[in-house]
């Protein structure tokens, strides 16, 4: 290598560091925009929303929500994964997006490990089973009996095949060794609907979802799939107490950027992120929606969505669930 060319690379060197520093000085320098693959009013859009307006406070800058619905939040996958790295565009990831998609489609518009840089974890919710009231099942126990007595008969709705509702739904009967008639729904507002409604007796819900029907009595919680009681409803058994320690399941929450995203960006929206989810009043609205505040650092979400991907890749190939 010539003299020259290496005096060339160096100046390329000097002047990344110089630009890197500039931008850590500058920025953010415009609003921020959060992605979220769902509807707005939905438990997604409400995280958001919630976590954005502390964030926004913290970074003196807007951050404002762009809902992009569609496709199990592949339109949004896709959208994030080919903006520009440039610290303005973060998604809500869930493990739809990070974890299930990757193996229940054989082609996506984007790569879960490739494109996305991790910021860290924010929220998680467990899945309960519950019943309508007219289903005639008061408690865990009285359901466990009526699968026993007659199994594959009893009918079930979940937000759709392949949602974590269903894998939770498919981890628990592969666990607890019964059968229940799948009934899956588009989405988990008319699923809840007619579980109010009595058309459908059992229901895998997450609490952000239902926490206002339980609330008002309109549907009765069983079981519910976490590792500990939950804080909300802390007379709900788990799995684990009736004897199926391995099932454990929850929608859980954290926030992405373009892979492409500076690293010393990515560390300053990981630490404004930490700080956002363990603000006290961020933390209160969220445990009142019915989700669990979990701020965990970008290492600690690699380390959580690595274990994540062993466990649900090898439950959703055995029990052979495919989307397309």
């Amino acid at each position: 290598m010539t003299f020259a060319r290496k005096l060339a690379i160096a100046a390329g060197l000097a002047a990344s560091l110089v630009l890197a520093g500039a931008q850590a000085q500058t920025y953010p320098a415009k609003p921020v925009r959060w992605v979220v693959g769902y509807p707005a009013g939905g438990g997604t859009d409400f995280l958001a929303r919630t976590a954005g307006a502390q964030l926004s406070q913290q970074l003196g800058q807007p951050v404002l929500v762009d809902n992009r619905p569609g496709a199990g939040a592949i339109i949004a996958s896709d959208n994030v994964a080919h903006s520009p790295g440039d610290g303005y565009t973060v998604f809500s990831a869930d493990n739809g997006v990070l974890i299930y998609n990757p193996v229940l489609y054989k082609k996506l518009p984007y790569d879960a490990e490739k494109d996305f840089a991790l910021l860290g974890m924010m929220g998680r919710s467990p899945l309960i089973i519950t019943a309508a009231p007219n289903a005639g099942i008061a408690d865990a126990k009285a359901l466990l009996a009526k699968l026993k007595a007659e199994p594959g008969k009893l009918s079930i709705a979940t937000a759709g095949t392949g949602s974590p509702h269903h894998l939770a739904l498919e981890l628990f009967q592969r666990e607890a060794s019964v059968s229940l008639l799948h009934i899956p729904y588009k989405g988990g507002a008319p699923a809840l609907q007619d579980l109010m409604g009595g058309q459908v007796p059992l229901m895998m819900l997450d609490l952000p979802s239902g926490i206002n029907a339980v609330k008002a009595g309109k549907v009765i919680p069983l079981l519910a799939m976490s590792g500990e009681r939950i804080p909300q409803l802390p007379d709900v058994p788990t799995a684990k107490e009736l004897g199926f320690p391995r099932v454990e399941a929850y929608t859980w929450q954290g926030l992405v950027a373009p892979a492409s995203t500076p690293k010393n960006i990515q560390a300053r929206l990981g630490a404004e992120l930490q700080k956002t989810m363990n603000e006290p009043g961020v933390r209160q609205k969220l445990y009142d929606a019915g989700w669990e505040a979990r701020p965990a650092s970008a290492a600690d979400m690699a380390r959580y969505t690595a274990a994540e991907r062993i466990k649900w890749h090898a439950l959703i190939k055995a029990r052979d669930i495919k989307l397309d």
